[in-house]
């Protein structure tokens, strides 16, 4: 049995068959040991669970007889597994072969840094990638009016972001976490937080994370590929509900973790965004008015998170403003790169 750090890769899939098979050959394809997968399927009604069928021998899959939401299956997926490592990977994504191991042995050379991401490229909807190469996430950042973005969104990539670097968090769909850090930051059990069923709580999570102490690293060399359905530029075209778990989301991400210093700095800013959401619900976007009722069903509970969360926080209101800027913010990881170089001098010894 090896000695190295067991991995596990979290997969939550709801009317996935487009692009679980893929999804689950490349991850059976990392060079990476030991690992593990877990598969949660949501009731998919499409032929998800059937192809799932194929791969019992070799991953764990659980069925779930209703849609629990992404956030609360990758929670039960989480406690089916005591890695000490997790990638956290939608269905809709292909590994190269080194992804695994190049976030591992990046990560682990200190051990602040509770979560790692990696360049993920845009990959068409036939599963092709796209030429030349255009970026879907290199980490997300958070803007001034509490929106979150992926790093060079549609961008062509010219190595721009080919540096390693701490970002603010990375994108759920391929973000590798570290045990203990989940065990720190998870609120009453709930690492992914359940009440935002799906859509921004990997932004909680980064969010989270930054304030109890914990860094987010970028690293180049972990390559993967991503066909990324929900943008900014096509809300019109998504589900009704994903929308309305947008807006209640947006609110609930805030309540949680917003210190009163970045609120008094960019208040202007949040409440012009506020003030053109809820315009949108009332004038446009109808269902999505019921995530307001949502919210003040969850009031006193999203604020009794708040209360844990600022009771054990360690950054400083100076650090976190730091983070939101309309810009996407990051910061050279001279340390890290340091202490790799320093471990291939020792290993070629």
């Amino acid at each position: 049995m090896s000695d190295r750090s067991l991995v596990a890769i979290t997969v939550v899939t709801f009317n996935s068959s487009r692009y679980i098979r893929r999804c689950l050959e490349k991850a059976l394809l990392q060079d990476y040991q030991p690992i593990t997968i877990v598969v949660v399927d949501n009731a998919s009604p499409d032929e998800t669970a059937h192809i799932l069928r194929d791969f019992e021998d070799r991953v764990t899959v659980v069925y779930n007889k209703q849609n629990t939401g992404f956030a609360a299956a990758q929670n039960q997926a989480l406690q089916l597994t005591d890695a000490d490592w997790v990638l956290t990977l939608n269905p809709d994504l292909l590994l190269t072969p080194n992804f695994v191991s190049t976030l591992v042995d990046h990560a682990s050379v200190d051990d602040t840094i509770g979560s790692a991401c990696g360049k993920l490229l845009a990959l068409s909807p036939d599963l092709e990638p796209i030429h030349p190469p255009v970026f879907d996430s290199t980490g997300i950042y958070v803007t001034p009016n509490m929106r979150h973005f992926d790093r060079g969104s549609l961008q062509p990539d010219r190595g721009q972001y080919d540096d390693l670097e701490y970002v603010f968090g990375g994108t759920g769909a391929a973000c590798l976490y570290r045990r203990s850090m989940i065990e720190h930051i998870s609120l009453g059990g709930e690492f992914f937080d359940h009440d935002f069923f799906a859509y921004r709580e990997d932004a909680d999570v980064a969010w989270r994370a930054q304030l109890l102490g914990w860094k987010c690293l970028y690293v180049p060399p972990a390559v993967a590929h991503h066909v990324r359905s929900v943008l900014p530029s096509n809300r019109s075209q998504l589900s009704p509900v994903i929308n309305m778990h947008s807006v209640k989301n947006r609110w609930l991400l805030r309540i949680k973790n917003i210190t009163a210093g970045l609120y008094r700095r960019y208040w202007l800013p949040i409440a012009l965004r506020d003030l053109l959401v809820i315009a949108g619900c009332l004038l446009r976007e109808w269902s999505s008015l019921r995530a307001f009722s949502l919210l003040a069903h969850l009031w006193r509970k999203t604020w009794a998170k708040r209360r844990q969360i600022m009771a054990r926080r360690r950054a400083s209101d100076e650090y976190m403003q730091a983070w939101f800027c309309q810009t996407p913010v990051s910061y050279p990881a001279k340390a890290v790169a340091t202490a790799l170089a320093d471990r291939e001098k020792i290993a070629t010894r």
